[in-house]
């Protein structure tokens, strides 16, 4: 059972009382104490010292993580979650968070880990670290049925109103990266941006193709998926900054995944039917532990 390094505080003071010639059992007991629990080795704290385990995730994102009919969470992430994390002996918690909460909850310690089909970037990885990725994707766009002749291309978005969800990177991928100069509405959560879009406020909506192909299946929608699939997405776990232990124990975790098949399943289960290419499942090639 790990041992809370807090806890591992030894004080010696005054004089030693110790015929010369004798050992200094007292010194070696406590020389000992440090070795077994870890004391001066300056370890990070990580997750893996936890039997249960805090994980933050979203619960309106379809076949990704939503609120389950009868209580808890269901979709894929969650069950990638579940899989990792019972191969290293842990219990969740789960901690339900909006879009702009995935930096935060983890440098505040409100969370251990967050599951949020979260892309790495390099602004991220100055605050937090990165597990995996579990998953390569890539950006996908959905319009109007009445745009599809229209836009077939991330090139077409411009001059164009696109969906900005607040604490994501992927209108700026489009605007900066790609030099489309298209405009971004923000929006708190894609519930927002479906509604934009049935209302004419926004010409689009761009995000991994998962999470599109999730926001389709809601009732109601009428949206055309292009399948101009661009930007790599790598979908990764959110770990706190300095979690080497953790972050390497993931690692190992999701390679397991995929050699035993439950990626294969997974991304089956949820996303057989959604029309992605799901004709290559690979290990992912990791972001590495620093």
């Amino acid at each position: 059972m790990p041992v809370d390094d807090r806890r591992q505080v030894v004080t010696v003071t005054g004089p030693s009382r110790l015929r010369p010639g004798r050992a200094p059992v007292g010194r070696l007991l406590i020389c000992l104490l440090v070795l077994l629990t870890g004391c001066g080795t300056g370890r990070a704290e990580s997750f893996m010292d936890k039997d249960e385990v805090v994980v933050a995730l979203r619960s309106d994102v379809p076949l990704i993580s939503f609120a389950g009919r009868q209580g808890g969470y269901d979709g894929f992430n969650v069950e990638v979650a579940e899989y990792l994390l019972s191969r290293l002996g842990k219990r969740i918690r789960w901690l339900e968070i909006q879009a702009g909460d995935q930096l935060s909850v983890l440098t505040r310690k409100r969370a251990d880990l967050v599951f949020a089909h979260m892309s790495i970037t390099a602004e991220r990885k100055k605050v937090i670290d990165f597990a995996g990725p579990y998953h390569v994707d890539f950006q996908d766009i959905a319009v109007r049925p009445a745009d599809k002749e229209a836009v077939r291309d991330v090139r077409d978005l411009a001059g164009r109103r696109i969906c900005w969800v607040r604490g994501t990177n992927i209108a700026q991928r489009i605007i900066d990266e790609r030099g489309v100069k298209a405009t971004a509405v923000e929006a708190p959560d894609y519930d927002l941006c479906l509604k934009m879009i049935q209302d004419g406020r926004i010409d689009a909506i761009s995000t991994n193709a998962q999470i599109l192909a999730g926001l389709l299946t809601r009732p109601g929608v009428d949206l055309h998926l292009v399948g101009a699939t661009f930007n790599e997405q790598r979908t990764s776990i959110g770990v706190r900054k300095g979690d080497v232990a953790g972050c390497e124990a993931l690692n190992r975790a999701i390679t397991a995944m995929y050699q035993d098949g439950t990626a294969r399943r997974l991304l089956d289960k949820w996303f057989g039917a959604s029309g992605i290419d799901l004709s290559v499942v690979a290990v992912p090639q990791f972001e590495g532990c620093s």
